[in-house]
């Protein structure tokens, strides 16, 4: 396996992803109007927040009346002082009525403490993921923990990426803080404009491939003002990806700012135009 180092350290773990899927969130036939308000908030449609009952189904009931709002500007609002339980599920954008979503994280969300327990099992991509969006702000003063000590103890192929952005474009990501994730805690795949910033990363030194920013085949990408501290590369880029910016970043512990790994099998890949300043 050829891999291309620079920077500070790199990647010095290569798992194997699992192309299967969580739950698709996407539209169905909720009476919108029946709520009046821009703001969806996920307490309104059944979420309880105690940090123990499955709050999956209120996610996705505001979601689904979110995505077909009739107003140019909606809400997705996960209130402060609640704590809620997701199995894994996927926002998809692509048939909502609005380009200009936001999701305002305020409360915490937590993973299932045992990968037994996931809904998917070992067979999904990630935990939380955004599809097919173009027109996404994702803020907030929210914690999202993916209580990954147990996944930690099995083989790094079977763990799942936390918070990923895949197949979308003119994304922001702001103010988050995520914790503990099975795998890399957020991952931008397959994407062009997203600009993350004020984000706080958090995971034992000694837990693997926990990166806390992946990015693969995606152009246009900015991180900064941003504190990483992971048990693996604070950021990594991987294939296919350039006009990457990466300035303002405290890093440690971790493995550093890295490329790679690339050339897997032989193949010829590239990564274009990484500037990185102020680690």
């Amino acid at each position: 396996m050829a891999t291309l180092k620079i920077f500070f350290f790199v990647l010095l773990i290569q798992c194997t992803v699992f192309t299967g899927s969580s739950r698709q969130l996407k539209k169905s036939n909720i009476n919108i109007e029946s709520y009046g308000d821009y703001t969806f908030n996920v307490i309104s449609f059944g979420a309880i927040g105690d940090g123990k009952k499955d709050d999956s189904k209120g996610f996705k009931r505001a979601w689904d009346a979110a995505c077909d709002s009739s107003t140019p500007s909606p809400t997705f609002l996960v209130p402060q002082g609640k704590t809620f339980l997701l199995q894994p599920l996927t926002f998809n954008g692509k048939h909502c009525n609005s380009n200009n979503i936001t999701f305002q994280i305020d409360g915490r969300i937590i993973a299932p403490t045992k990968p037994s327990t996931w809904e998917c099992n070992t067979n999904c991509h990630h935990w939380i993921g955004f599809q097919n969006f173009d027109g996404l702000h994702i803020q907030g003063s929210g914690i999202i923990n993916g209580q990954g000590d147990n996944w930690w103890k099995l083989s790094c192929k079977d763990n799942q990426k936390g918070f990923m952005i895949g197949h979308s474009k003119n994304v922001d990501i702001k103010g988050l803080t995520f914790e503990d994730s099975p795998k890399m805690h957020l991952a931008f795949e397959d994407s062009t404009s997203i600009h993350a910033t004020q984000l706080a990363i958090k995971a034992p030194g000694n837990s693997p491939n926990t990166d806390g920013i992946h990015i693969q085949r995606s152009a246009n990408v900015s991180i900064h003002n941003t504190t990483i501290q992971t048990g693996d590369d604070c950021i990594s880029v991987g294939d296919g990806s350039k006009y990457i910016n990466i300035t303002n970043i405290e890093c440690g512990p971790g493995h550093g700012i890295s490329i790679g790994s690339l050339g897997i099998m032989g193949k010829t890949e590239e990564v274009e135009f990484v500037h990185v300043r102020n680690v």
